[in-house]
Formats: C-alpha cells, structure tokens, sequence
C-alpha cells in the first residue's frame, strides 16, 4: 500500500462500513489493522470501468473479497471507485471509496 497511495493530507479512503479517513496517515494505519487482523485476503475483480482525464483517472470496479481468519474464512462483494493522480510521472491513489454489495445485487464470477 505505501507506493500506490499519496502520501500527503488530500489522501482519502472510505472502507466498506468504516467512517472517511483522511489524509496518509489514517490511511496507513487503517491497512495496517486490516492485514494484521487476517491471515490471507484474494481479491478478484469484475465489471472493470477506467477513466483518464489528463493528470487524474479513476476507476469503478466490483471487488470480490475472501478472506482468511484464524477462525475461517469470510467472502463480500464490495463496489469501489479509485481516484488516482499524476503526480512526478508517477500515478497515486488519491481517494478511494469502497461500499458492500447486497447478496441480491452481487453478480455472478464464473
């Protein structure tokens, strides 16, 4: 996660169920509690749309997430838009924001 995010205070993320982070900081400590709490996590992607507009492009895609706990393992389906910036030739994930799927609305992988 620390070379594909900015680094600075515009830095945004909204976890699925969490409050708005804001800035690196919140940020890194968030992925931190989040893999130190499990023991493996797969992420596949489907409905894959990508945007470029000179110096910022996003992405919206469905993210289908299993984890590994000690106890199990846990599967969601999350929708999530990802901003990115140009920054010294280099792209960063600016914002991000990531919602649940209801089962009803969580698609099919084949």
């Amino acid at each position: 996660m620390d070379s594909i995010w900015a680094h600075d205070d515009t830095a945004q993320c909204v976890h699925p169920g969490w409050e708005l982070l804001l800035g690196w900081d919140e940020i890194q400590t968030s992925w931190a509690r989040i893999f130190a709490n499990t023991r493996r996590m797969r992420i596949s992607l489907s409905s894959v749309w990508a945007r470029v507009e000179g110096d910022v492009a996003w992405v919206a895609c469905t993210e289908h997430v299993t984890t590994a706990f000690d106890e199990g393992f846990d599967e969601a389906t999350v929708q999530a838009t990802n901003v990115f910036v140009l920054r010294d030739g280099q792209w960063l994930l600016a914002a991000r924001h990531a919602s649940p799927l209801p089962p009803s609305a969580r698609p099919v992988v084949q």
